[in-house]
């Protein structure tokens, strides 16, 4: 059985075996693979905890459906679309979860058209896709500042930064939000 590095890419032989069904091969593929995976997690999705379950779910998707991969050397590609996607939907179910609150300041709750739904659905997806064009540094701390709502000092503690280094990159991402959906500054 052939094993790969750390920092490289398993061998067309590798994923062969694995797609013919030989455990070995598909354990060997996931655990090789996996802390890869991993790290392009932690660089995409807001949050550690997103990122590890998007990981794994990558890897159940992996050893479920490894036969279904066309090409060998696609794997990585497949790999990390699956990635993103996974922590697109997690981004996009946080914003729509804080979308559907019940407004009970009124006494009630707001119904709203399938039309709203619709365009809701629509400005949420734009508006996860530009923040998933953000620089890593900027997502990060945009999403744990405006979306989880931590505190400026438990943002800037987790991120390893201080404050007015934390309030600099909200800045800069606020801006680039505005600007990838066109809004005037």
């Amino acid at each position: 059985m052939a094993q790969f590095t750390r920092s490289s890419w398993p061998g067309g032989q590798l994923v062969s075996a694995a797609q013919r069904g030989d455990k070995a091969s598909i354990e060997v593929l996931v655990s090789g693979v996996y802390p890869h995976v991993r790290r392009f997690a932690f660089s995409l999705c807001a949050s550690s905890q997103d990122a590890e379950d998007a990981a794994q779910e990558a890897m159940i998707v992996l050893f479920r459906r490894i036969g279904t991969l066309r090409a060998t050397a696609a794997l990585a590609s497949w790999l990390f679309r699956i990635v993103r996607n996974e922590c697109l939907r997690r981004a996009r179910g946080l914003a729509h979860r804080s979308d559907t609150a019940v407004d009970t300041s009124a006494g009630e709750a707001v119904t709203s058209s399938a039309e709203d739904d619709v365009l809701g659905r629509l400005e949420i997806e734009r508006l996860a896709d530009v923040i998933a064009s953000l620089p890593d540094d900027q997502r990060r701390v945009l999403v744990m500042r405006d979306i989880q709502g931590l505190p400026g000092r438990a943002v800037a503690s987790a991120l390893g930064v201080s404050t007015p280094a934390m309030k600099s990159r909200l800045h800069r991402a606020r801006t680039a939000v505005r600007a990838g959906l066109g809004e005037p500054e």
